[in-house]
C-alpha cells in the first residue's frame, strides 16, 4: 500500500500511456478518430486561449525580470551557477528547440510562401515577407516566455524554498499542504501527459527528417519502416546516455550539438547568398518587432482562422505541452543564477540563434526559389526533405546532409535523454537522481508512443495530441504564475521585515551608547 501511494503518479501515468499505446497499436483508426474529435473541439472553442496565454507569459516574464524580484537568486544567496554560460546555453537550446528548428528552418518559410492566409497572394513578395516574419514569430520570444514561466516557478520553489522538484510544488502559496494530496497528484499526472506528448511530437519530427536525410544521401525512398528503425536505434543511444547523468551525457552532447549547429550555420552563411541573408534578417527583424502585438493576438476570425489554427495555435500548444519537460530540465541546470539573469539569458540568446537560423536557411531557400530552383514544390510534397533539397544546390552536398543527420541524431538523443530524466524525476516525487529502471521505462514509453502516433496519422496525429494535451496545462500555468508572484511577494515582505528589525535593533543600541 505504501509503495502504491509513493508511486501513484508513476503508476497512473504509465498505465494511461500504456492504454494509449495499445489502442494505437491494435486500432489506429479509433485513436485517430478520437484524437481528431478532441482536437477539433479544442481548436473551435479554445484556440484563442493559447494566443492570450502565450502573450501573457511574455509580458509576465519581462515584468518579473525588471521588477524588484530580479535580484533574487534561484538558490541560496551565495550559491554560484553550476554550469558555464556556454554549457548552460547549449543545454537550453538543445532542450528547448533542437530538432524542431532544423526540421522547420527551410520547410516553414516555404510552407507559408506556398500557402499563406487567404488575404495574401501565394508565392508573391508579400507572401515571402509574411513567411519569414511568422517564422521568427513562431520561434521567437513567446516560446521561451512559456518555458521561462514554468522553469522559473520550479527553480524558485525547489532551490530557493527547498520543496520537491515537482510541478505541484509551485502551487504551495495557493493550495498549501494539499500539494501532497490528490490535487497535487493530479497536477503532476497532467504534467507527465503534457510532457509525453510534447516530446513525442518533437521526436517524431526528428525521426522523419533523419529518414529523409539518409534517403537523400543513400538514394532510398522514405518509409515508415525505416523511421521505426531510426527511432529504435536512437532509443538505445539515449538510454545509454541517460545512465551517465546531466554532468556527463547531456552536457557533453549539448555542447557537441551547438558546435555542429554553429558550423553548419557559418558554412551556409559564407557559401550562401550572404548579402541576401543579411537583408532578409534585417527586414524580418524590423517586421517582427513592429508587428509583435498584432501577431500575438490575431486569430483572423474573418479571413484565415484555419491558417491560424494550423500554425500559430499548434505552435503555442506545442510549446505549452513541452513546457513541463523543458521547465523541469531548465530549472535543474539554472540553479545559482539570479531571476533577472535567468530570464534575460533564456529569453534573448536562444531567440537570437533561432532568428539567425531561419535567416540563413530560410533566406538561402528563398534566394534559390526566386532564382528558379523549385524548392517549394519539394516542401509541398515532403516537408522533411526541404533542407536537403537546399543542400543539393551547394558544394559538399553529401557532407552537409550527413552532418545535418548527425546533428539531428544528437539532438534526438539529447531531447529524449532529457525527457527521460524529467519524466523519471516527475514520477519519483521530485527525486533529482531517479532510478535507472524508471528512466528505461519512460524511454521505451516515449519511443513506443512516437511510433504509434506516426503509424496512426503521421505529422497530423502528432499535432493533434500536442494541442489536446496542452489545454488543461494552459490553465495550470496561469495559476502557476499567480502562485509564483505570491511567493515572491511573500519573500520580499519577509526580507523587508527582517531588514526593519535589524535597523530598529541597531538604533536601540546606538541610543543606549
Amino acid at each position: 500500500m505504501q509503495f502504491a501511494k509513493k508511486n501513484l503518479v508513476f503508476i497512473v501515468s504509465l498505465i494511461s500511456a500504456g492504454m494509449l499505446i495499445l489502442v494505437g497499436a491494435f486500432n489506429p483508426s479509433l485513436l485517430d478518430k478520437a484524437s481528431e474529435t478532441i482536437y477539433q473541439s479544442i481548436i473551435d472553442n479554445f484556440g484563442w486561449s493559447y494566443l492570450i496565454a502565450a502573450f501573457f507569459f511574455l509580458v509576465f516574464s519581462i515584468c518579473i525580470a525588471f521588477s524588484r524580484f530580479g535580484d533574487i537568486k534561484l538558490g541560496s544567496d551565495y550559491e554560484k551557477p553550476q554550469y558555464s554560460y556556454f554549457g548552460w546555453f547549449s543545454m537550453l537550446f538543445a532542450a528547448g528547440m533542437g530538432i524542431g528548428i532544423i526540421f522547420w528552418g527551410v520547410a516553414e518559410p516555404l510552407s507559408h510562401y506556398l500557402n499563406p492566409p487567404d488575404y495574401i497572394d501565394k508565392q508573391s513578395g508579400t507572401a515571402a515577407n509574411f513567411a519569414m516574419q511568422y517564422s521568427f514569430f513562431h520561434w521567437g520570444l513567446q516560446p521561451w516566455a512559456v518555458y521561462i514561466t514554468m522553469s522559473l516557478s520550479i527553480a524558485y520553489f525547489s532551490f530557493r524554498r527547498g520543496m520537491p522538484t515537482l510541478i505541484s510544488s509551485c502551487f504551495y502559496p495557493l493550495i498549501g499542504e494539499r500539494i501532497y494530496g490528490t490535487l497535487g497528484y493530479l497536477i503532476d499526472i497532467l504534467a507527465v501527459f503534457a510532457t509525453l506528448f510534447g516530446i513525442v511530437t518533437s521526436l517524431g519530427l526528428g525521426a522523419m527528417q533523419i529518414t529523409s536525410g539518409l534517403g537523400s544521401v543513400f538514394g532510398f525512398a522514405d518509409s515508415f519502416g525505416i523511421t521505426v528503425v531510426i527511432i529504435a536505434a536512437a532509443t538505445v543511444l539515449f538510454l545509454i546516455s541517460s545512465m551517465t547523468g546531466l554532468d556527463k551525457g547531456i552536457q557533453i552532447l549539448s555542447k557537441m550539438n551547438i558546435l555542429l549547429a554553429i558550423v553548419l550555420l557559418l558554412f551556409m552563411f559564407i557559401v550562401g547568398p550572404t548579402s541576401f541573408i543579411m537583408n532578409t534578417f534585417t527586414n524580418t527583424l524590423a517586421d517582427y518587432m513592429s508587428n509583435l502585438l498584432d501577431m500575438s493576438l490575431s486569430t483572423n476570425p474573418f479571413t484565415s482562422y484555419q491558417w491560424t489554427q494550423t500554425w500559430t495555435i499548434f505552435y503555442w500548444a506545442w510549446w505549452i505541452s513541452w513546457s513541463p519537460f523543458v521547465g523541469l530540465f531548465v530549472a535543474s541546470i539554472s540553479r545559482g543564477r539570479t531571476i533577472r539573469e535567468f530570464i534575460i539569458g533564456a529569453l534573448l540568446v536562444p531567440t537570437i540563434l533561432s532568428f539567425a537560423w531561419f535567416s540563413v536557411f530560410g533566406g538561402s531557400a528563398f534566394s534559390l526559389e526566386l532564382g528558379g530552383a523549385d524548392i517549394a514544390s519539394v516542401v509541398s510534397e515532403n516537408v522533411s526533405a526541404g533542407l536537403f533539397e537546399v543542400y543539393s544546390h551547394f558544394p559538399l552536398t553529401a557532407g552537409l546532409s550527413l552532418v545535418t543527420v548527425a546533428l539531428l541524431g544528437v539532438f534526438f538523443v539529447t531531447s529524449a535523454d532529457s525527457a527521460t530524466y524529467v519524466l523519471a524525476m516527475m514520477t519519483s516525487n521530485g527525486k533529482r537522481t531517479p532510478s535507472a529502471g524508471k528512466k528505461i521505462v519512460w524511454g521505451l514509453t516515449v519511443s513506443l508512443t512516437a511510433v504509434v502516433l506516426l503509424s496512426s496519422g503521421g505529422l497530423h496525429a502528432l499535432r493533434k495530441m500536442s494541442i489536446a494535451a496542452a489545454l488543461p496545462f494552459t490553465l495550470i500555468m496561469l495559476f502557476m504564475s499567480w502562485s509564483l508572484l505570491k511567493g515572491l511577494k511573500y519573500e520580499y515582505s519577509q526580507r523587508n521585515s527582517e531588514h526593519i528589525k535589524k535597523q530598529i535593533a541597531r538604533s536601540k543600541g546606538a541610543d543606549k551608547s
